[in-house]
C-alpha cells in the first residue's frame, strides 16, 4: 500500500505523546494519502501506555505496540519496523526534538538512488562532552556500516519499508537499526533539518551510556577492534625489538650495566597492559557470541493497543 509509517520508540514521553500526535495528524495527509502512527512503549514506568492505549482508540490510524520490559531503543524500533504495514517507513524520537515539518524533506528526498534518507542537525544542541561521545559513537557505527553517511546518522530517517526483508531473521539482542539497513542497500542520502531543544524531560543517553554504545557498535558489528588489538601488537613487538636491540648496543659499546628495575618494570607494565587490553577485546567477541547462542530475544511484546483491539500479546 502507498503510504507512510511512522514508528516512534516510547520511553517516559508522557508529557509529549498528545502534542506529538496532534502534530502528526495534522502534518501526515499532507505528506501521504495514507499513513499510521506506532507508538512502541519500552516499560518506562510513567503514563505513556496509558496514553497511547487512549490515542488508538480514538483514532484507527493509531497503533500501540507495549515491551515486556525495557530493550532499548534500538530494539524496540526493529518492533515497530517489522509491523510497519506502507511502502516508507519513519522513525522519529517522542521528545519533540525532531520537527513534523522536518518528514516532508525526508520522504521527498527518497528518490530513484535513494532507498535511506537520515535527518542530520543543522547544528549540535548538546555540551562539549555529550557531542564528543556522540561524535566516537558515530566513528564507531562508521566502521561498522562501512558508509561515510554513518557520521550524519539520526534517530530521524526515512526509508523503504522493503530493506526490512535484509534482517528480517535477525534475533541478536544487540540491534542497531543503522546497520542492519546496510544489510539491504548502500544508497543513502542525508538532508540538514532543524532539530528543536527538549523542552520535557532529559535525555535518556548520558555520556556513559553513549560510550558502552559505541563499544557495542563495534564489538557487535565490526571487527575494527580486532584490527586495532593486532596494530597494537605488532608495534609492541618492535617497541620491544628496538630494546633489546638498544641494550644490546650499549652494552657492546660501553660494557656497562643497564639501568635495572625501573627500566624492566616500564616494560613489563607496557606488554602486560597490551595483553589485557587484547584479552578484554576478545573477552567482548565473546560475550556477543555467548549472548547469541544463548538465543536471548531481541525484544517480547506485552501488549499491544488499535481500535479494533486491545490487549496482552
Amino acid at each position: 500500500m502507498q503510504g507512510v509509517s511512522v514508528v516512534i520508540p516510547v520511553y517516559r514521553a508522557a508529557g509529549t505523546l498528545r502534542d506529538l500526535y496532534g502534530q502528526l495528524s495534522i502534518a501526515m495527509p499532507q505528506i501521504a494519502p495514507a499513513f499510521e502512527i506506532i507508538f512502541v512503549e519500552d516499560c518506562g514506568g510513567d503514563e505513556s501506555w496509558s496514553i497511547i492505549a487512549e490515542l488508538a482508540e480514538a483514532d484507527e490510524r493509531v497503533r500501540g505496540i507495549r515491551m515486556s520490559r525495557n530493550y532499548g531503543q534500538h530494539n524496540v524500533l526493529l518492533c515497530g519496523i517489522r509491523a510497519a504495514r506502507y511502502d516508507v517507513i519513519v522513525t522519529m524520537d517522542d521528545d519533540l526534538q525532531h520537527p513534523v515539518s522536518e518528514i516532508a524533506p525526508l520522504v521527498a528526498a527518497l528518490g530513484p538512488d535513494v532507498d535511506v534518507v537520515y535527518g542530520a542537525p543543522q547544528s549540535e544542541p548538546h555540551g562539549f562532552l555529550r557531542n564528543l561521545a556522540s561524535r566516537m559513537t558515530k566513528w564507531a557505527l562508521a566502521s561498522a556500516m562501512g558508509a561515510e553517511t554513518a557520521r550524519s546518522v539520526s534517530a530521524l530517517r526515512a526509508f523503504r519499508t522493503r530493506l526490512r526483508d535484509g534482517f528480517d531473521e535477525y534475533r541478536s539482542p544487540t540491534v542497531s537499526i543503522d546497520v542492519l539497513l546496510t544489510w539491504s542497500t548502500s544508497r543513502f542520502a542525508v538532508v540538514k533539518v532543524r532539530h528543536d531543544p527538549r523542552s520535557v524531560g532529559v535525555s535518556g543517553y548520558s555520556l556513559p551510556r553513549l560510550v558502552r554504545h559505541a563499544i557495542t557498535l563495534m564489538t557487535g558489528f565490526s571487527t575494527l577492534p580486532l584490527q586495532i588489538s593486532s596494530f597494537i601488537g605488532f608495534a609492541l613487538v618492535l617497541f620491544g625489538a628496538s630494546i633489546l636491540l638498544y641494550v644490546g648496543i650499549s652494552f657492546l659499546v660501553s660494557s656497562s650495566d643497564v639501568p635495572g628495575f625501573a627500566f624492566l618494570a616500564s616494560i613489563i607494565a607496557i606488554f602486560s597492559g597490551a595483553q589485557l587490553f587484547a584479552l578484554g577485546i576478545l573477552g567482548e567477541y565473546l560475550a556477543r557470541m555467548h549472548f547469541r547462542v544463548m538465543d536471548r530475544p531481541t525484544y517480547v511484546v506485552s501488549e499491544t493497543a488499535t481500535q479494533d483491539a486491545t490487549g496482552a500479546a
